[in-house]
């Protein structure tokens, strides 16, 4: 039994899906995203509650049982909430700022870094050493994210680069924890 495909998935007001043969579009305040559906797997909607079940007990679609209900439960939060991840700017000079359409970053190399930001995606800097990235797609958000991190990675020394917030990093001793 799948844990996590049994969960029905609550559909707030404001949010509708539309059923089809192959995927499941899922319309909000916020926009609208598509859901896979797999062969083997049904979905059901019952007054506020979305039910996913699956035809027969084969790997392949007990895999799928659960991941369709994530994706569904991604794309209804989305829709309603929206997702957002934070980022620190840890380092003597590190900083950013949008201009325009890009994402400028000082990272302690001899350059500037310029990441274009996507349109699906929204950018945010409150402050200097804080980068708010947003948007309704879960997926879409990690990624971009993820890119902005590996651009300087925090290293366990002093722990300079760019975290997640509420990451922790497991720091070295150096030179110094030798003896």
């Amino acid at each position: 039994m799948s844990r996590i495909g049994n969960q029905k998935v609550n559909v707030p007001s404001g949010v509708q899906l539309e059923i089809q043969e192959e995927s499941v579009v899922v319309k909000g305040p916020k926009g609208s995203l598509t859901a896979p559906l797999f062969p083997g797997i049904k979905v059901e909607q019952k007054e506020q509650d979305v039910i996913v079940s699956r035809d027969s007990d084969a790997k392949e679609q007990r895999a799928y049982h659960g991941l369709v209900r994530s994706l569904l439960q991604n794309c209804v939060i989305g829709t309603s909430e929206g997702f957002s991840k934070t980022l620190i700017l840890q380092g003597v000079g590190y900083r950013a700022q949008v201009k325009g359409a890009n994402l400028v970053m000082s990272l302690g190399f001899s350059h500037e870094i310029n990441m274009p930001i996507a349109s699906d995606v929204s950018v945010a800097v409150p402050e200097p050493t804080k980068v708010i990235v947003s948007g309704i797609d879960k997926q879409r958000v990690g990624q971009v994210a993820a890119v902005i991190r590996s651009y300087r990675k925090p290293e366990p020394y002093k722990g300079k680069g760019v975290r997640y917030d509420g990451e922790i990093i497991k720091r070295k001793a150096g030179k110094a924890g030798k003896k």
